[in-house]
């Protein structure tokens, strides 16, 4: 059935029996290409048949359709004329794993954080009516992003200005992990209340036995609103200035479409649609387990036997924690891909999902610090850049002693532009009070977890996505010296100060240029701020050749730092290049080929330093060359 689909329009004639063929065809399709390609999977799955009445009803892209997150549009593209390059989806150069602009005009709005939906179609159905528009905005929210703050400022302005607007709200009991807060025990209250659906029915029986007129209907409409008020504890939507329909089976395909009908016909108001789904709905190892399928990893034929940076995280934080009773970690809707898990089954009152609301997190970690205790926030990179002006006005102003624990720094892979982890050096070194570090490998990033814990100020440790480098874990923990680099290898011609998962690359380049006779320094720069001047400058006066490498955008990085600290030396003579992320958008595609292209690899630090530094290739072929005669 989905061979016959190339655009939304080909839905519109379909019967009911052959939708539900297309649902079957949409998740096998799905479930085929993800366990090669990996991708969101469970969410994918819940929401095949709410994606087809969604284009049934609607005519994308003259209607516009804003997909929160975005990480559940495998159905939309597959629909939308993209199915003969499905196969693609997250593989460089294929399709994005997410609603992207420039990929096709029925990804009417580009995603990839929660949370943002329902201000971006706001915006979008203001600006209709501003142009004498008439198409229809539709917003696609999940219960874990309805708890973002930015979601609940978006639906009290749609509501004050009372525009035709739709809100869809897929209720799946699910973020990445069971979403938490008060909202969902609102919302499991409907689900849980089938008394609500049935008193409902039996009322609308009732009163079509009686006789018409308009003091039944009355007593009918305050019927339905006591039971709502009775069974419901608030009629939370209808207060916020929205229309109410549901809550709906989201895999009943009529049933949805029947719902959506309503509101897209009704007059010039908001609309709210509570629609239940269950994730990864279709597949029986998603079904049970939505956290394990939520993400699946491409399918590999070895095994890693090194264990994940946020495992060591994770392993580190408890032994952190049972030493010291004052510290606590939050987390973001993120205990499992953090790797929390281990640590919250540990000490489940000392371990703090807060949900999708990343300036919370932060705010909430200034008030325990304020209070004695030393908070870890764990957090993904860019997950991080949503709670800036906490991080400055309630953490670093008060120099208070958060540790910022940010995953996924640097490149993270598949997920694409929205989730590479480029800038946090760039935005985190010019606050003053905050402490900038990243650990070259696993080991050390045990150490600088439990420095942080004793640094006593505001402290980030950036660490990537994926395995370690397989180096043995010291049993000690140890207190670095915050401020110090190491020197892992002497050399007289070029010094290399990398930082973070650029260090064993920079060595490995160093090894190659030494076979050529080009012999390089190696500095371990440990700390982007404050930075080691001495052993910095140290080596700049000697060799007259400054090389830094970081997996962080070049503009105001890592790299930025050390050219203002050669600037404000008094050094004369010294030529540098700076070595990271250009000044563009990451796409999508395996962290070991998006490496190489920036030449953040072995092989590209090694020809970056060639050809900026052409005369030691000269001299190297000399010495070779000498030491052949002798």
């Amino acid at each position: 059935m989905l061979d016959r689909i190339s655009s939304p329009a080909d839905l519109k004639n379909l019967t009911y029996e052959e939708l539900e063929q297309l649902a079957a065809d949409i998740r096998n399709e799905v479930i085929n290409t993800v366990l090669v390609n990996g991708g969101h999977l469970a969410s994918n799955l819940g929401i095949v048949e709410l994606t087809i009445a969604l284009h049934r009803v609607f005519t994308s892209p003259e209607d516009k359709i804003v997909w929160d997150v975005g990480h559940q549009v495998y159905a939309h593209k597959l629909l939308t004329g993209r199915k003969d390059r499905f196969a693609t989806i997250r593989q460089y150069g294929g399709l994005s794993g997410f609603p992207d602009r420039g990929e096709s005009p029925h990804d009417a709005f580009g995603t990839g954080h929660a949370g943002t939906s329902v201000s971006a179609a706001l915006g979008m159905a203001i600006a209709r009516d501003l142009a004498g528009e008439w198409h229809h905005v539709v917003a696609v929210i999940g219960d874990g992003a309805l708890g973002a703050g930015m979601a609940f400022e978006a639906l009290n302005h749609a509501g004050d200005l009372g525009r035709k607007l739709i809100v869809v709200l897929n209720d799946n009991e699910m973020a990445i992990s069971p979403p938490v807060g008060a909202l969902v025990r609102l919302l499991n209250l409907v689900r849980v209340h089938p008394k609500y659906r049935l008193a409902k029915q039996e009322a609308v029986k009732t009163m079509t036995r009686m006789p018409l007129g308009p003091t039944a209907w009355a007593f009918s409409k305050r019927l339905k609103g006591e039971l709502k008020r009775a069974l419901i504890p608030s009629t939370f939507w209808e207060e916020l200035g929205f229309d109410y329909l549901g809550p709906i089976d989201g895999h009943k395909i009529k049933q949805i479409e029947g719902a959506l009908i309503r509101a897209r016909d009704r007059g010039p108001k908001p609309n709210f649609i509570h629609v239940l789904t269950a994730k990864g709905h279709g597949y029986a190892p998603a079904e049970v387990d939505a956290v394990k399928y939520h993400g699946v990893s491409p399918s590999k034929t070895d095994v890693n036997a090194v264990p994940s940076y946020n495992r060591v995280f994770g392993q580190t934080v408890i032994r952190l924690m049972r030493e010291n009773p004052k510290i606590v970690v939050i987390t973001a809707a993120m205990l499992d891909g953090t790797g929390l898990h281990p640590v919250v089954n540990e000490f489940p009152d000392r371990v703090f999902d807060v949900g999708i609301c990343e300036q919370h997190a932060v705010s909430l970690a200034a008030g325990l610090a304020a209070r004695g205790y030393i908070p870890i926030v764990a957090i993904y990179s860019t997950f991080l850049q949503r709670a800036y002006d906490q991080v400055i006005h309630d953490v670093c102003i008060q120099n208070l002693p958060v540790v910022f624990a940010i995953d996924r720094a640097g490149i993270v892979g598949d997920d694409g532009r929205t989730h590479q982890g480029a800038f946090d050096i760039s935005y985190l070194r010019s606050i003053p009070n905050m402490v900038v570090a990243a650990p070259k490998n696993e080991d050390e990033l045990q150490h600088m977890l439990f420095t942080a814990t004793k640094a006593g100020c505001p402290m980030a440790v950036r660490y990537p996505r994926g395995y370690g480098q397989g180096v043995p874990l010291q049993p000690e923990l140890k207190q670095l010296p915050i401020g110090k680099g190491e020197k892992l290898r002497d050399g007289q011609d070029v010094a290399i100060v990398a930082i973070g998962t650029m260090v064993a690359a920079a060595l490995a380049a160093a090894e190659q240029l030494s076979k050529e006779g080009i012999e390089c320094a190696v500095i371990n720069a440990r700390f982007a701020k404050p930075l080691d001047s001495e052993l910095i400058l140290e080596h700049a006066s000697r060799t007259k050749r400054v090389v830094t490498v970081e997996e962080n955008a070049v503009a105001a990085g890592f790299g930025s730092t050390v050219l203002q600290l050669l600037g404000s030396s008094r050094l004369t003579g010294v030529r540098t290049e700076c070595i990271g992320i250009p000044d563009s958008f990451v796409e999508h595609g395996p962290q070991e080929l998006l490496r190489s292209m920036f030449e953040l690899d072995p092989e590209g630090i090694a020809q970056r330093i060639r050809s900026s530094f052409p005369e030691l290739t000269l001299q190297g072929n000399t010495k070779q060359r000498e030491g052949t005669k002798r």
